[in-house]
């Protein structure tokens, strides 16, 4: 989490002071980010800490800067039809709005319709792909970007492949690789009648 007071120790931090002056200039993103907590259950997930690659760029609007990036991640899982492990690297696209926090003259205004006025337009900015910026606008802190986008990129019931068949339902053989295996399997719905037959065709044996 970002220290407030020190937001470039952040492991998360991009220093964006550059592009943040005036519209229309960009500041590009080629680099390496921890994977922060809580991504991912036992079935699928992103190691804490696992390198995650961010490529794209900040570019700065009137009120603020607009990330464009692919995310690629390394994930573990298993197949939810074969139970086979997966080891592969995620990869999406996100966009984010990093809106320009008050200048200090807008912070230090106090009661009135000024302040009310303020809150208005901060509250409409916010949203799912919002994010805060720190340090007086200085600097962009990507974990919760990166947190939100993985979580809910992350596939429910991970496959090793699109046609799985999963396993054997009675002795759990892989049928990927033995497509032909099989059971005879006899309808319990039967199976008095059988034993019935049987029965019967002992005593007629016996009777003779």
């Amino acid at each position: 989490m970002m220290n407030a007071n020190h937001p470039e120790t952040s492991p998360w931090a991009v220093s964006i002071a550059q592009v943040a002056s005036r519209p229309g200039q960009s500041k590009s993103v080629d680099a390496d980010f921890p994977a922060p907590s809580g991504i991912g259950d036992e079935v699928i997930s992103i190691k804490e800490g696992a390198p995650v690659h961010v490529c794209g760029s900040f570019d700065s609007i009137v009120d603020g800067l607009v990330l464009t990036a692919s995310v690629t991640a390394p994930v573990t899982a298993e197949c939810s039809r074969c139970l086979k492990p997966l080891n592969a690297n995620h990869t999406i696209t996100v966009t984010a709005f990093f809106p320009y926090a008050p200048d200090v003259h807008d912070q230090r205004r106090k009661g009135g319709h000024g302040e009310e006025e303020v809150d208005i337009i901060a509250g409409e900015e916010e949203g799912d792909d919002t994010y805060p910026l720190a340090g007086n606008n200085t600097f962009a802190d990507i974990e919760a970007l990166l947190r939100d986008n993985l979580v809910e990129s992350l596939p429910l019931k991970p496959l090793c492949r699109p046609d799985c068949q999963g396993l054997c339902p009675q002795c759990g053989e892989d049928l990927n690789e033995h497509p032909d295996h099989h059971h005879e399997v006899s309808d319990i719905r039967w199976s008095a009648l059988e034993s019935l037959k049987a029965q019967l065709e002992a005593e007629a044996g016996d009777d003779k």
